[in-house]
C-alpha cells in the first residue's frame, strides 16, 4: 500500500509539470515577443506612421487687406456750398474740428448757425460729421467685420439718445455699402428735431448728426428736409473717404520698370 501510494505520488507530479511548462512557456514566450526586434519594429512602425498621419497645425490666415488706409479732413468732407445750405449763417464756415490722436483712425467736425429773419423769427442748425476707420487685426477681425459691429453700435446709439421722443428708424439706402436713419425729437428750450444717419463703406463707419430748431415765431423745421439734408450729407462725407484714399493709391502703386536702354 505504501508503494502505492508513494507511486501514485509520482504519477501526479509527473502530470503537473507539463502544465507548469506549458504556462511557464506562455510566459516566456509573451516577454519575448514583447521584446523582440520584429514587434519593435511593428510598433515603431505604426507610432511613425501615427504621428505622420496626423494633420500639421494651419498656417495662420494671412490678415484682409483694407479697402480704406486713411481718412479725408473731416471739416473738408463737404464742399463749403453744402455747408452754406445745410447751415445758414454758419458761426465758422471752417467747422470745429474734434481732437484726436489719430486722425487717420477718428475724427470729427460740426457747424452751427442761427439764421435769424427779423419778425419772421429765427432759425437754428446744427451739423456733426463723424469718421470712424477700423484695421485688419490677428485677434478682433477683419477692418470690414469691425466696422459692421461699430455701424450696429452706432444706430442703437442715436436710438438711446437720452430724452429722445417718437423714434423712427429706417434703412437708408444707397449710402456706402448699408446706411440706416433715426429720427426723433428732443424737447429743450425749444423742440429740436434730429436725424441721425449711420452709414458704412468697407471699414470706414460715417455717423451724420444733423437737427434744427425754430425761435420766435418762426415754422418748425420739416422732418423731411432735415433727413433729406442729412442724407445728402452723408453720401458726400462717403465720397470723400473714397477720394482721400484714391490719392494714397497712387503714391502706393510701384514705378513701372525701365528697360537698360531706357526705353
Amino acid at each position: 500500500m505504501h508503494r502505492s501510494a508513494s507511486r501514485l505520488t509520482r504519477v501526479l507530479a509527473c502530470a503537473a509539470v507539463p502544465v507548469i511548462l506549458t504556462v511557464a512557456g506562455c510566459s516566456s514566450d509573451s516577454g519575448k515577443d514583447s521584446g523582440s526586434g520584429s514587434d519593435n519594429g511593428k510598433k515603431s512602425g505604426s507610432s511613425s506612421s501615427s504621428s505622420s498621419s496626423k494633420p500639421k497645425p494651419k498656417a495662420s490666415a494671412e490678415l484682409e487687406k483694407v479697402a480704406y488706409a486713411t481718412l479725408p479732413d473731416p471739416c473738408k468732407a463737404m464742399a463749403e456750398k453744402s455747408i452754406d445750405s445745410l447751415v445758414p449763417q454758419a458761426k465758422d464756415k471752417s467747422g470745429a474740428a474734434t481732437k484726436s490722436n489719430d486722425l487717420s483712425s477718428r475724427a470729427s467736425c460740426s457747424w452751427n448757425g442761427l439764421d435769424v429773419d427779423g419778425l419772421k423769427g429765427s432759425k437754428y442748425r446744427w451739423l456733426a460729421v463723424s469718421l470712424v476707420r477700423y484695421e485688419s487685426h490677428a485677434s478682433l477681425g477683419s477692418g470690414n467685420k469691425r466696422a459692421e459691429e461699430q455701424y450696429k453700435k452706432q444706430v442703437e446709439s442715436a436710438k438711446a439718445t437720452q430724452d429722445a421722443t417718437d423714434v423712427k428708424v429706417e434703412p437708408a439706402g444707397s449710402i456706402g455699402d448699408e446706411g440706416t436713419s433715426v429720427v426723433y425729437g428732443v424737447k429743450k428750450d425749444v423742440q429740436f428735431f434730429n436725424t441721425t444717419i449711420v452709414a458704412r463703406t468697407q471699414n470706414v463707419v460715417v455717423t451724420v448728426d444733423y437737427n434744427g430748431a425754430s425761435y420766435e415765431g418762426a415754422d418748425a423745421p420739416e422732418q423731411a428736409q432735415l433727413m433729406e439734408n442729412a442724407i445728402a450729407a452723408a453720401k458726400e462725407t462717403v465720397a470723400s473717404v473714397e477720394a482721400a484714399n484714391k490719392g494714397e493709391a497712387k503714391q502706393e502703386s510701384p514705378k513701372p520698370e525701365q528697360s537698360p536702354s531706357g526705353q
